[in-house]
């Protein structure tokens, strides 16, 4: 298999991460800005990034911003915002054709460097504030990203565990920011914004392709630098540990129940039995063949959809179904059952196989594209640890009964969410 490695070079206020590789015809730039989430700025961050892509000093129109992107072969340019743990994290990505495979001698790589240095340093500005008609319109933009959380109830359902199960942690705030914040933002206070979080984010540039790397350095070198400083980081003693489940029940109009429950799993990426929490996750629920779906949903019938996932910087599972509101009761009893049976080490080795072969192929499918590498490297900046990939597949493979088993017993049920029907009777 292709294994990963990235050189690390310190540059002035960044890391410059180089993977060299000749897997794609094209080279990508992965810009990456960490900062813990923290409620007077979540909804300033969140429009920060669709601002700064929307338009620049040199290009002070979408359009014209996009045309360049055309000339340049079709060159792609997006951003996007995550939490991993209790950062808040915004991506710029951009993808242009390597110049090697092109029949002109365009210099598209130091292109790449130089567009990406000009969203980043250059934006669109009025002296100090940013240009009124395109924060307006992203303001109306980042509202409506707001709302379709609203307006999706798995998506819904899904935040609103996550706000009962941490409230009073910064992990409660929404990638998006709050709506009521949206409406206070100006021109004015956006681009301070934007002067704080260049001078005291964690900053790193990936660059991945068949790249020479003393030029990609030169070019990072000569095109950005920022003031150096020591990256925020976050309190990791903040859970809001309950002394009994926390039980939530709200009513909608909806026609089909959402049942979202919310463990502790008390591991995090890194951690030494984190690999095996890795494979409990898949026999629980992570997968078509684990027992939450054929339990839950196959046997019973109960669930139109049931999975677990892991938010593996702040450690948590949560699990995610849909139901029948009438449901509700013998829903949660299957579901107690999984857990109770993972507890138990009911799951034949045959299970424990088929899922660390699931997880590999999920794996090695991540990075198969460029921007999924950059996901994967990334888990070492904001855990602060050094595994590789090589390390993580291994580390996972050997996983024994006895460790998923151990770490199952690790995993607390802290919240249960029910969003059902009116008048629905359980």
């Amino acid at each position: 298999m292709d294994i990963i490695s990235e050189s690390i070079k310190s540059m002035s206020g960044y890391k410059l991460h180089v993977v060299k590789t000749e897997k794609y015809k094209t080279n990508t730039l992965v810009w990456k800005m960490k900062a813990p989430l923290n409620k007077e700025t979540v909804t300033q961050r969140a429009l920060l990034p669709y601002v700064l892509q929307s338009n620049s000093e040199t290009y002070p129109t979408t359009g014209k911003l996009r045309s360049y992107l055309d000339e340049l072969y079709g060159a792609t340019l997006f951003v996007d915002l995550a939490k991993k743990g209790e950062y808040h994290i915004i991506s710029f990505s951009m993808e242009i054709a390597n110049e090697k495979f092109l029949s002109d001698n365009t210099p598209l790589l130091k292109k790449a460097f130089q567009f990406l240095a000009e969203i980043l340093t250059k934006p669109n500005t009025r002296g100090n504030s940013f240009e009124l008609q395109t924060i307006e319109k992203e303001k109306r933009t980042l509202k409506q990203k707001i709302q379709s959380v609203y307006d999706d109830k798995m998506r819904y359902s899904n935040f609103r565990l996550v706000e009962e199960m941490c409230s009073d942690e910064p992990y409660a705030l929404h990638v998006h920011g709050e709506m009521d914040a949206v409406e206070q933002i100006t021109p004015e206070s956006l681009y301070h914004y934007y002067l704080d979080a260049f001078a005291q984010d964690e900053l790193d540039l990936y660059v991945i392709g068949d790249v020479n790397e003393e030029e990609v350095q030169n070019f990072a070198q000569e095109l950005l630098a920022f003031k150096e400083r020591a990256p925020q980081g976050v309190k990791s003693a903040s859970v809001n540990h309950k002394d009994k489940v926390h039980d939530v029940r709200e009513e909608q109009d909806v026609k089909q129940g959402k049942l979202n429950i919310g463990y502790r799993t008390n591991v995090v990426y890194g951690d030494e039995d984190y690999y095996a929490l890795q494979v409990f996750n898949g026999i629980f629920g992570g997968f078509s063949h684990s027992k939450l779906f054929i339990n839950v949903r196959e046997k019973a019938s109960l669930a139109y959809y049931v999975t677990s996932r892991l938010e593996s910087h702040k450690g948590l599972m949560m699990v995610m179904s849909g139901i029948d509101n009438k449901n509700y009761d013998r829903a949660v009893r299957i579901i107690n059952e999984q857990m109770e049976a993972m507890r138990n080490g009911d799951f034949t080795e045959a299970e424990i196989d088929q899922t660390k072969a699931v997880i590999k192929n999920h794996l090695l499918e991540t990075i198969d594209t460029s921007r999924g590498v950059v996901e994967v490297l990334y888990h070492n900046v904001v855990s602060k640890k050094d595994i590789s990939l090589c390390d993580w597949m291994e580390k996972m493979d050997q996983a024994s009964k006895e460790e998923i088993v151990a770490v199952a017993n690790k995993v607390n049920l802290d919240t249960v969410y029910f969003l059902t029907g009116k008048e629905a009777g359980k």
